[in-house]
């Protein structure tokens, strides 16, 4: 194989962060299992290796609660180790007592070693029993002081190759046919000259080049694009460096067919060198 797939193996301490660090892999393009048996790792591997769209990236998530199917972990690590077509990472999230402690009271959730004890004793029993894997762990991560989004931020440095570039859909709509739910922003485009009132535009959409002409020759329109793209420019790095996992942004006129479809389209080509973009043009089909 010229390309060896990368396995990311995440365990730890309970309430340390690995539902959130799940999550972040998923974000990353990683295919993601959690809660499984160390055991059933390497027949993923093979099915993966096998499948028609194959798979590069892939997390699992083991723990306790699998009692003693998680015993054979350290070994089953090796065993992927030994394999000439797999890179595999040992990954262990670690928190203080008290860190770990406080996340349990607030989550009220039960320890999975929980017995009818207090909640300390069963967390200092746990890191007890998971000593050997913490010292065999490639990576350590201590989340005591770490926010879910600076838990994901520290994952996508340490493992992830490249900058995830956001995913945004930008759809074009009709303020007379509602907003779209989803909207993250809106971009209200009923001041420009409206091509609804231009007999030969009127039966054309945004995505014609007669109608898409019409809207782009106007200074206001370009005034608005140059602020809104410049806005944009900046809004999404920082959507991103902030955990967010995917943006939507409306552009609205009265029937989503002519000014809205152009200026969304304008927008979309313009984004597509920062990010992964999507244009949909929810009303242009509808009847006035």
């Amino acid at each position: 194989m010229t390309n060896r797939l990368q396995a990311i193996v995440l365990t730890g301490m309970s309430g340390a962060g690995k539902s959130t660090a799940m999550q972040a892999f998923e974000d990353f393009g990683f295919f993601c299992v959690d809660n499984l048996p160390p055991a059933l790792m390497p027949r993923l591997i093979d099915m993966a290796e096998h499948a028609s769209g194959k798979l590069s990236k892939m997390a699992f998530g083991c723990d306790l609660r699998g009692g003693e199917l998680f015993e054979p972990l350290l070994m089953t690590v090796q065993e992927i180790r030994d394999r000439k077509d797999v890179t595999v990472t040992l990954v262990f999230l670690d928190a203080d007592d008290a860190t770990l402690v406080r996340r349990y009271k607030a989550s009220r959730r039960r320890h999975p070693l929980s017995m009818g004890g207090r909640l300390l004793e069963s967390i200092q029993a746990e890191r007890q029993k998971l000593a050997g894997v913490r010292q065999a762990a490639d990576v350590v991560i201590d989340t005591s002081n770490l926010s879910a989004n600076q838990l994901k931020q520290e994952l996508s440095r340490r493992f992830v190759e490249h900058a995830v570039r956001l995913p945004v859909h930008v759809v074009s709509f009709g303020f007379k046919f509602g907003v779209p739910l989803d909207a993250d922003m809106v971009f209200d485009v009923r001041f420009l000259p409206n091509p609804h009132y231009i007999d030969h535009l009127r039966p054309y959409t945004g995505e014609d080049e007669p109608v898409y002409n019409y809207v782009m020759q106007w200074p206001q329109t370009q005034s608005f694009l140059q602020k809104a793209e410049e806005m944009l420019d900046f809004l999404i790095p920082e959507f991103q460096r902030e955990g967010k996992s995917h943006l939507v942004i409306g552009v609205g006129c009265t029937g989503g067919k002519h000014r809205s479809v152009a200026v969304a389209k304008h927008i979309a080509a313009h984004l597509r060198d920062i990010a992964v973009v999507d244009l949909t043009h929810r009303d242009f089909r509808r009847e006035d």
